[in-house]
């Protein structure tokens, strides 16, 4: 699906009277309520999410600095929960004016709850945004294990993307930040046993 924005803050993503539920369930149904609804609180038909074309789709393709603004990690969950898997996004300036493709903070919570970030050239990203334009309903597939997005056109094209390969690991094994930790369940449990006098003293 594409979001042809620059800069989309997370209050843009899930707004802040969103924000007092006690769950972390029902976020999806309000990602990005507010151009996604109009006033009277029916779906707005111009904005892109509402399009039947897009329907389903779980690869969110934005411009730069995705996710700027407070740190709310219900940013994420909305968009996990509406069911994107991924949101790919371009850097653009250089130096001191460089803009990254993802805020940090929003790009670090995406790690932890199992959204993919990817980083393409303003030019990878500008040529998909024109092939959604011109081949409508065009496939896109993105293969971690060899880091390349594939767009299914004709030709195709097919771009290569990096990513820290830890972080790789941890979206391929499927794993959070508990399930790494009980991967050294039995160095954990050797440890406990050697010092349990310390821990739990006679």
């Amino acid at each position: 699906m594409p979001l042809d924005r620059a800069n989309v803050d997370t209050d843009a993503i899930i707004p802040k009277q969103f924000l007092k539920s006690i769950v972390r369930t029902g976020f999806g149904e309000q990602l990005f309520h507010d151009w996604r609804y109009l006033e009277n609180g029916k779906p707005n038909p111009e904005f892109v999410l509402n399009r039947p074309s897009f329907r389903g789709a779980t690869i969110l393709v934005a411009r730069n600095n995705f996710g700027c603004g407070s740190s709310r990690e219900h940013a994420v969950w909305a968009i996990c929960q509406y069911g994107f898997r991924a949101v790919i996004a371009p850097p653009s300036g250089e130096g001191k004016h460089r803009n990254p493709g993802f805020a940090d903070i929003f790009r670090n919570n995406s790690v932890k709850n199992g959204l993919l970030t990817v980083e393409l050239s303003e030019k990878e990203v500008s040529e998909i945004f024109r092939a959604i334009e011109s081949y409508p309903g065009v496939v896109m597939t993105l293969d971690l294990e060899k880091q390349t997005v594939t767009l299914h056109t004709a030709p195709e094209a097919v771009f290569h993307f990096e990513i820290d390969p830890s972080v790789k690991e941890r979206f391929l094994l499927g794993l959070d930040d508990i399930g790494i930790t009980l991967q050294e369940e039995a160095v954990i449990a050797a440890f406990e046993k050697k010092h349990q006098s310390q821990f739990f003293p006679a």
